[in-house]
């Protein structure tokens, strides 16, 4: 089998029939090499300061500050000087590490108050969060448990892979994004079929950065008497009157069937969380397997709770996130430049030609900005983009200069669809 290296994406290398382990890893491996020699590999950076507005990068043996659009700190909160204060307060009271998950003696006190913060942020009580390790197993764990070969998992077609993958013991439809007539239908052909009905949607959608149409969804998702998720980790400390996130205004937070999110954007640390009935949250810490069989979350995760403090306590941040994402994204339409539909902290800039997109990103690079360039399968295979991500850590200087950088490329590369 032969692949074309100049259309390829790392999907095509993921199963290629009747090559061994070996074999495809040899494969891929060329490929890599070839991206490489094309100056594509915006991949796997090594990153030699911590996560802001600016980064310090080692190519090529040679170290360099980038402006930074790949985190999603969005508030900044990793360098906040009371939140890392927090993470050494941790550290010095119980060490580094837990040692052991929580059904064997990994569960700290100080885990119970974080899921104590976490209810009282979105004004649920406390025995009705579960942490996990990370934001992805939250998702995975969750679904991987809950739904089985009875059950019937309906997504939105851009929800995470997390969620993909925690679908993978139960049946599965997808409907295209925010397409309620779609979602409907199934919803009436499923609705006397199988035992259990979750509609999946994310709050904020990660390549996007539109929202769900939550109350409509919730209302249509209650009709037919099925569940509903919703994966806000975009939402969270970015959207809402006081950044609870993209269920706030429209006064879902005490509705939703399920909330997941994570600690490793807004909350600047690691970790992720489902919210739930009671009930539900219980029988998931004794049967979910990657929760029971993780070590628990280490003492630097102190920091977790004063960083939501930090979005009551200091909303400016939030107010500075806005003004930046708003400047920013106004100078990239007034380049002429698509940014699709996005409405938060997440801005891409459409170019739907992957060689293209992989050029822009190596002169972007090489002027000094730092982007993920965004292929098939995360996006469609004619929909490729650079997706950036806007903190409050940004400055006017850094979007100006990223701003004129674009201006350069569509000059060169004539990108501008408008």
């Amino acid at each position: 089998m032969s692949i074309d290296f100049t259309t390829a994406t790392f999907k095509d290398f993921e199963n290629i029939p009747d090559y061994d382990i070996a074999q495809r890893a040899e494969y891929f491996y060329e490929f890599l090499d070839h991206m490489k020699a094309r100056g594509h590999m915006n991949y796997r950076l090594k990153n030699t300061s911590g996560s802001n507005a600016t980064l310090n990068i080692n190519i090529g043996d040679h170290n360099k500050e980038y402006i930074s659009f790949v985190s999603s700190d969005y508030l900044g909160f990793s360098q906040h000087p009371k939140v890392k204060q927090a993470a050494i307060e941790g550290i010095e009271k119980y060490g580094t590490g837990t040692g052991a998950s929580p059904l064997i003696g990994g569960n700290f006190d100080y885990h119970n108050a974080i899921e104590k913060k976490i209810a009282d942020f979105f004004g649920r009580n406390e025995d009705e969060v579960i942490l996990f390790t990370t934001g992805y197993s939250a998702n995975s764990a969750t679904l991987q448990i809950l739904m089985q070969k009875e059950d019937i998992a309906i997504l939105d077609m851009g929800v995470h892979a997390s969620v993909h993958e925690g679908c993978a013991f139960t049946n599965k439809k997808t409907f295209p994004h925010n397409n309620l007539e779609a979602l409907e239908h199934i919803l009436k052909v499923c609705e006397n079929t199988y035992r259990t009905k979750l509609v999946i949607v994310d709050g904020v959608y990660s390549q996007e950065g539109d929202t769900s149409r939550a109350k409509e969804i919730y209302d249509l998702v209650k009709k037919y008497n099925a569940y509903l998720m919703v994966d806000d980790a975009h939402g969270v400390g970015v959207m809402g009157k006081t950044g609870r996130g993209a269920l706030e205004d429209d006064d879902l937070l005490d509705k939703i069937d399920f909330i997941t999110g994570t600690s490793s954007k807004t909350f600047g640390n690691l970790g992720g969380y489902v919210i739930a009935n009671k009930k539900i949250t219980s029988f998931l810490k004794f049967q979910s397997r990657q929760h029971i069989f993780s070590v628990t979350a280490p003492p630097s995760s102190f920091g977790i709770l004063k960083a939501i403090d930090l979005i009551d306590e200091e909303p400016f941040w939030k107010d500075k996130l806005w003004d930046n994402i708003n400047y920013f994204k106004k100078g990239l339409n007034d380049l002429g430049l698509d940014t699709g539909i996005t409405c938060s902290a997440i801005i891409p800039v459409k170019i739907g030609d992957q060689n293209k997109m992989w050029d822009i990103g190596r002169i972007l690079l090489e002027n000094g900005v730092y982007t993920n360039p965004i292929m098939y399968p995360a996006v469609a295979r004619k929909d490729a983009r650079i997706r950036m991500t806007v903190t409050a850590r940004h400055e006017k200087e850094h979007l100006d200069k990223t701003l004129n950088v674009f201006d350069d490329i569509n000059k060169k590369l004539h990108i501008a669809k408008k």
